[in-house]
């Protein structure tokens, strides 16, 4: 049995947010509202640790239209979106954050892109209120990904988007266990609209996406939709083989023409020594395509769901 259908659904990955999630619901309900258009709420505890169950099963209670699954633990951002997208019913479908940096008030511009044909609407950070090095290292890595991957994955561009319930049926489809959203979404290649907003600071609290996460979820990305990382082992070895036979046609050179005598060995091992570092580089760009690999094919589920509410079965089934 699957849920009636609802214009909106609204994605939210939950950890840590009990200050949030008040305010969120409040300003987000009062934009859908004004939309006029039948709409639910799909939150995805990932295993905080504060009191945001709590909250969640207050809300759900007063509104039937607030709905959320629980985690055995917390499994990360993208499976929290996962399912939440599993789960909603929504002709358009919309993720988000609750911290509010995703302001709530850019639906209703993605819900008129959406009429006006747009299968997918990103929302792009114009400009972003964050500390010098997280704003930095963010841009860089999408210049990064841009200029190296398979396919084109527009920079800028967070978990906040709205996807047409054609594309979510498609993206359905596709069960790997290292999820890369952002890169995922693109590559089913449907037309697109931009919005671009100014992302605010944050209300309440800290992010749970802490630096190693942002790595993590940044590595998963270059690996799924680049082959960069092996493509560099290539750059590298052309380039110490370039300064190799420089280091080797100096000395013989000035050996032949100069009279110079060089200890050969001194270079041979700058050289050596390169050439283990170079080495190493590219075991561990092997070690993370074959650990991408054996994740694959552990057959594991990408979450693990403990208590739903206001939810029945996956919404997905009838449609796969």
């Amino acid at each position: 049995m699957t849920e009636q259908a609802v214009d909106i659904s609204i994605v939210v990955p939950v950890f840590n947010e009990e200050e949030n999630l008040p305010v969120f619901y409040r300003k987000t309900k009062r934009v859908l509202q004004s939309l006029k258009r039948s709409y639910e709420f799909v939150f995805v505890n990932d295993g905080s640790s504060d009191h945001s169950l709590e909250v969640l099963h207050d809300l759900a209670a007063k509104d039937i239209s607030v709905k959320f699954l629980d985690f055995t633990r917390n499994f990360g951002q993208q499976a929290a979106l996962t399912a939440g997208l599993d789960y909603s019913s929504g002709k358009a479908i919309i993720t988000m954050d609750c911290d509010l940096q995703d302001p709530p008030e850019i639906i209703a511009k993605m819900v008129d892109k959406w009429m006006g044909g747009a299968a997918i609407v990103y929302a792009r950070r114009s400009k972003r209120n964050d500390k010098f090095f997280k704003k930095h290292s963010a841009l860089f890595y999408y210049k990064l990904l841009s200029r190296f991957s398979d396919i084109k994955i527009e920079g800028n561009i967070g978990d906040f988007r709205l996807v047409d319930r054609k594309v979510l049926v498609a993206l359905k489809g596709m069960r790997e266990k290292s999820r890369y959203l952002r890169g995922m979404v693109a590559w089913l290649g449907y037309d697109f609209e931009i919005i671009e907003y100014e992302r605010p600071e944050r209300v309440h609290g800290k992010t749970g996406f802490s630096m190693l996460k942002m790595v993590r979820l940044g590595m998963i990305g270059i690996l799924n939709f680049s082959l960069l990382p092996l493509r560099l082992g290539l750059v590298l070895g052309l380039f110490s083989m370039f300064v190799g036979f420089g280091f080797l046609t100096y000395v013989a050179i000035d050996t032949l023409f100069f009279d110079e005598l060089y200890p050969l060995f001194k270079w041979l091992s700058i050289v050596m020594f390169i050439f283990i570092g170079f080495l190493f580089i590219l075991v561990w760009i092997m070690a993370e395509y074959v650990g991408q690999i054996y994740n694959e094919t552990k057959g594991r589920p990408i979450y693990v769901v403990n208590e739903r509410v206001n939810l029945q079965d996956e919404y997905s089934h009838s449609e796969l």
